[in-house]
């Protein structure tokens, strides 16, 4: 089993700290926490990069790329190593799989639609999508460790008796921040209707709630910093359904398909009234967005309310064979999030870890420049009504802050330039 060994008294850790897996139910001491949450993390996040063969060689320059980046700590692939219109062969994924596995930098995959939940189709071999499934679990997640040269240790939900079979969702920990990945594709969450019990959508269903929930409880009761949820598939969040009392009263159904994010977003509510710090949920999405995301907080509770300490960050990178989408977070920044999108001609050659003293909290800019698209990513206004709160209020707040907990800051112009 690969594991990454890092001493906290070498100079490694400068700018990395290893994950550390913390078993379910079980408390994480406070203190260890905080000491996590001493230096700012970054991350990367990539998705949907592989439809076909000649897709290899730039997404392996890309993560070449990114390992050079001393700011990022690991990546996080969000669904689909291999295109709709491939083939789910085994020889296809073990491509994928040996190419992402040889990543310097450690990489956490989850996976995505295309992965396995529409292989039954005839233009893609016309497989089982369950057995499909299983074959990546096999491939990709073998044991407890990421893939790249130098993993991290990851906690499965695997590692639980009854939820033996789900290897792929994980959660793992740095610096304070609480990861969760799940597997969530579209559309729909492999919701299908198909006649009989739709027993892979149930079973799943029930293992992700089972895990988003028992998490947000470990990390309040760790008082960590952030909880930070990442899926492939677009849970439709302007979609909500309140819980009805008794359903089955009801003499006519609607013509609506079954919504198949309905339990996954209703954990989101729980979790985020349980944990009641700062929750980013990461995920695809198919609509065009001119700077490669989109921020809000579309989150609703069975009150028709938002959830104001949820905020929504969804990708839609327009050239994901060599952009990924940067995420930093710091104590000390007030919100403690920024991201933009980063592309492989765009990487620092200087260390930019200095970037938190030049932050300069904008004013009045609610949408992003299109001259500066693709460097400076969007600013988060606050919600109708509410006021930032002070500078010297720490980043998490009970209750709920008033602010969204991502509000991106601009960049010095040396480097928008060397990204154009």
């Amino acid at each position: 089993m690969r594991r990454v060994e890092r001493n906290a008294t070498t100079n490694t850790t400068a700018r990395a700290v290893a994950a550390v897996s913390f078993a379910l139910g079980c408390a994480v001491c406070a203190t260890s926490a905080h000491a996590q949450g001493d230096r700012p993390l970054g991350f990367a996040v990539i998705a949907n990069a592989m439809s076909r063969p000649a897709d290899e060689a730039p997404v392996r320059q890309m993560l070449d790329a990114i390992a050079r980046d001393r700011n990022v700590s690991f990546i996080v692939y969000d669904g689909n190593v291999k295109g709709a219109t491939e083939a789910c062969r085994d020889s296809v994924l073990q491509s994928r799989h040996d190419l992402l596995d040889a990543s310097r930098m450690p990489l956490v995959l989850l996976l995505g639609e295309h992965d396995w939940a529409d292989c039954a189709q005839s233009h893609t071999g016309s497989y089982d999508p369950v057995e499909r499934l299983d074959f990546a679990r096999q491939l990709f997640f073998p044991d407890s460790s990421s893939l790249g040269q130098s993993p991290l240790t990851l906690s499965r939900e695997s590692d639980v008796a009854r939820f033996r079979t789900f290897r792929e969702i994980v959660r793992w920990q740095d610096q304070g921040v609480a990861f969760i990945g799940l597997n969530a594709p579209s559309p729909n969450n492999h919701y299908v209707t198909a006649g009989g019990r739709n027993g892979e959508f149930e079973d799943r269903a029930v293992a992700t709630t089972f895990w988003i929930e028992h998490a947000a409880e470990t990390v309040r009761r760790a008082e960590m910093r952030a909880l930070v949820i990442v899926l492939q598939g677009d849970p439709d969040f302007g979609r909500y359904e309140r819980r009805e009392h008794f359903p089955w009263l009801r003499f006519s159904r609607s013509n609506q398909p079954r919504d198949g994010f309905l339990e996954f977003k209703r954990s989101l509510v729980k979790a985020a009234e349980a944990f009641r710090g700062p929750v980013i949920v990461i995920h695809g999405t198919d609509e065009p967005e001119p700077n490669g995301f989109h921020i809000d907080q579309p989150l609703r509770n069975d009150r028709g309310l938002t959830v104001t300490n949820l905020t929504r960050v969804a990708i839609a990178l327009k050239k994901p064979q060599s952009q990924w989408l940067e995420v930093q977070t710091d104590a000390q920044w007030h919100p403690p999030f920024r991201l933009r999108v980063r592309d492989v001609h765009s990487v620092p050659k200087r260390d930019t870890a200095e970037a938190p003293s030049q932050i300069e909290t904008p004013q009045s800019q609610p949408t992003l420049p299109a001259s500066s698209m693709h460097t400076t990513p969007e600013y988060l206004p606050p919600p109708p009504a509410l006021q930032p709160p002070p500078a010297e209020l720490p980043p998490i707040l009970k209750p709920p802050q008033a602010l969204p907990p991502i509000l991106p800051v601009p960049l010095p112009d040396n480097q928008n330039n060397n990204s154009q």
